[in-house]
């Protein structure tokens, strides 16, 4: 049996702060009955691409991150500005961190990165056959290193904790799933 919906009484915004701005929601338990404030970090939601060369190559990026204070291993991908689609957000994102470029774009679906507290999606978008096709366009806060791995690395990197992003792990994993007959023996 699936829990019931809980009921929101009020919600109201406490703050914006850059791409996230926070939500407090008074909702009712249907179950008990009692009343609970949640924080909703409201954001815009995101894409990720997964950048598969025709030799089999995976277009990496490795950059810092503030939040955990090291850089990490990625693949390309930003926030959805509005009025894009998140096809329109692949494409761009790719070209600007890496100046590849892929005429075959394939969406692999989405998550929810924490629904626990946020309230966005990340999409994740396999990039076929993609090509260098002039340099990188970093924003002012973006320091970007490209890192090339053959895709039946990617699982070893993985377990072997040099991928620990946990977006990227759910995107190679939609990617595995799909094109299993690829992945590593």
């Amino acid at each position: 049996m699936s829990p019931k919906p809980w009921h929101r009484l009020n919600s109201r915004t406490e703050g914006s702060y850059g791409i996230f701005s926070l939500r407090r929601d008074r909702s009712r338990s249907p179950r008990t009955g009692k009343e609970h404030d949640f924080i909703v970090l409201e954001s815009p939601s995101w894409v990720n691409v997964i950048p598969l060369t025709a030799e089999g190559s995976v277009v990496m990026i490795r950059q810092w991150r503030h939040g955990i204070a090291q850089d990490t291993l990625e693949i390309p991908g930003g926030i959805i500005e509005q009025g894009d689609t998140p096809l329109q957000t692949a494409r761009r994102e790719l070209r600007e961190e890496t100046g590849y470029e892929a005429a075959d774009m394939i969406s692999l679906g989405f998550v929810y990165p924490n629904p626990a507290f946020l309230n966005n999606r990340c999409y994740t978008y396999l990039a076929r056959n993609v090509v260098r096709n002039g340099s990188q366009h970093l924003d002012d806060k973006e320091d970007i290193e490209i890192v090339m791995h053959n895709i039946s690395d990617i699982p070893d990197l993985v377990r072997d904790g040099i991928i620990t992003h946990s977006l990227i792990v759910a995107a190679f994993y939609r990617y595995f799933m799909e094109y299993m007959s690829h992945a590593p023996e």
